[in-house]
C-alpha cells in the first residue's frame, strides 16, 4: 500500500508537467495556425494559400482578424471571417497570424505565426519515360522524390501541351492533365497521330510544388493484338497484311495474297519455317534487335536505316519494323510474333499514321 501511495504521489505532478502546454496557452487565441498552398504549376508563385486553424478554447471569439507580411515589412489585414479557415488568392505572403475578434470588434489574442518559404527545394521525379499507346501515353518515372521526401509527399501533378512540328517546339498552352499518387500516369482520349509534350512535378504535404521534369515528347499510334495470318502456302485468301488498308479506311486489314497494295505476307520456305515478306516496292521491312523482346510496347522508335525487301523469318519473341510507303508519305509500323504454327502466324502490330513519324513506343524530345 505504501509503495502505491508514492507512485500515485509521484504521477500527480507528471500529469500536470504534460498539460503545462495547454494552460500557457491563451484561451482567446486561435491555436494550431496552419497553411496549404495551392500549386500552379510555377513553384515560385502558387495560386493562393489556404490558412486553418483551431478554434479557441474559452469560445469568445465571434470573428477572426488575419494578417500577413512580406519579409520585415508591417503587418497588414488580408481579411476578416467567422470560419476557422481563409483562403488568400494569389501569391501568398511571407508570414501569417491571426486574432481572435470579440462581438465588439475588439482583437483578443493572436495565433502562433507561419512563415512560408516559397523557395523550398522539392525535388522534381527522375526517370521520366512515356510510352506510345493506341489512343493514349503511358507516363512512368522513379520513386526518388517520395524517397527524398519522405512523410512530406503528397502527389504528383502531371501537365502536357500540344507539339508544334512546325517549329519543333513545346507550344506554350500547358495544361494540368491530373494528379497521382503512383509512379506513373495514363493519358487517354488522345488522337492517334498527333503528338504532344508532358511533364511531371512533386507536390508535398503544405502544396510546395517541385520544378518539372525535363518535357517529354509523344505521339499516340494504332495497334492490335493476334492478328491471324495464313501462309500463302496454306491459305491464299487470308496470306496478306496492310497496316492500313486506302480502300476501306480500316487498319490491320488480313486479306487474299493476290492483292497488289498489301504490305506483307507470310511465305514458307522449304523448311517448313514460316517467313515475313515485304509484299511490294513501298514496303520494306527490318528486323528489330537480335533478342526477344517482352511486349509490343518495348519496340522503341524505328531506325531511319536498316530496311531491305528481304523476308525474315517470323520466330516468337521476336520484334520487326517496317518502314511503308503510302500516298500522303512514309509510315512506319512494328510487329512482334506471339506464335508460330504449321500454316499461320499470330503476332501483335502498331501503325504510326502520322507521316514520317518514327515514334512506335517511346521517345525522349529532341
Amino acid at each position: 500500500m505504501r509503495l502505491s501511495r508514492w507512485l500515485l504521489a509521484a504521477l500527480v505532478p507528471l500529469a500536470a508537467c504534460e498539460n503545462i502546454a495547454g494552460l500557457l496557452t491563451d484561451p482567446d487565441a486561435p491555436a494550431n495556425l496552419t497553411y496549404q498552398l495551392t500549386p500552379s504549376g510555377d513553384p515560385n508563385a502558387p495560386l493562393a494559400v489556404l490558412l486553418s486553424w483551431d478554434i479557441p478554447r474559452n469560445n469568445t471569439a465571434n470573428a477572426f482578424n488575419i494578417y500577413g507580411r512580406v519579409g520585415g515589412a508591417d503587418w497588414q489585414l488580408r481579411g476578416t471571417t467567422t470560419s476557422n479557415t481563409f483562403h488568400d488568392a494569389g501569391v501568398p505572403d511571407v508570414q501569417y497570424y491571426v486574432a481572435s475578434v470579440n462581438v465588439d470588434g475588439a482583437e483578443l489574442a493572436r495565433s502562433n505565426t507561419v512563415t512560408i518559404d516559397l523557395h523550398a527545394n522539392v525535388p522534381a521525379p527522375t526517370g521520366f519515360t512515356s510510352v506510345s499507346l493506341n489512343g493514349a501515353i503511358q507516363l512512368a518515372w522513379s520513386n526518388s522524390a517520395v524517397v527524398a521526401l519522405g512523410g512530406a509527399f503528397d502527389h504528383y501533378r502531371v501537365y502536357s501541351t500540344a507539339y508544334d512540328g512546325s517549329r519543333g517546339v513545346c507550344t506554350a498552352t500547358w495544361v494540368l492533365e491530373g494528379t497521382t499518387a503512383s509512379d506513373g500516369f495514363l493519358v487517354g482520349n488522345l488522337t492517334n497521330g498527333g503528338s504532344r509534350c508532358f511533364a511531371v512535378s512533386t507536390v508535398t504535404h503544405d502544396g510546395h510544388e517541385s520544378v518539372w521534369t525535363e518535357a517529354r515528347l509523344d505521339t499516340p499510334r494504332f495497334d492490335a493484338r493476334n492478328a491471324f495470318v495464313y501462309s500463302t502456302s496454306a491459305r491464299t485468301d487470308s496470306s496478306g497484311f496492310l497496316f492500313f488498308d486506302d480502300v476501306t479506311r480500316r487498319l490491320g486489314v488480313v486479306s487474299a495474297s493476290a492483292r497488289t497494295d498489301l504490305d506483307i505476307t507470310i511465305v514458307r520456305h522449304s523448311d517448313g519455317t514460316l517467313w515475313f515478306q515485304p509484299a511490294r516496292a513501298g514496303a520494306t521491312m527490318g528486323l528489330y534487335g537480335n533478342t526477344p523482346v517482352t511486349d509490343l510496347t518495348s519496340i522503341d522508335r524505328a531506325p531511319s536505316t536498316g530496311y531491305s525487301s528481304a523476308t525474315i523469318q517470323a520466330v516468337p519473341g521476336f520484334a520487326y519494323v517496317f518502314r511503308v510507303q503510302k500516298a500522303d508519305g512514309i509510315h512506319f509500323a512494328a510487329a512482334r510474333v506471339a506464335y508460330v504454327a504449321t500454316d499461320y502466324v499470330v503476332f501483335d502490330w502498331s501503325y504510326q499514321s502520322a507521316t514520317g513519324n518514327v515514334e512506335l513506343s517511346r521517345i525522349p524530345l529532341p
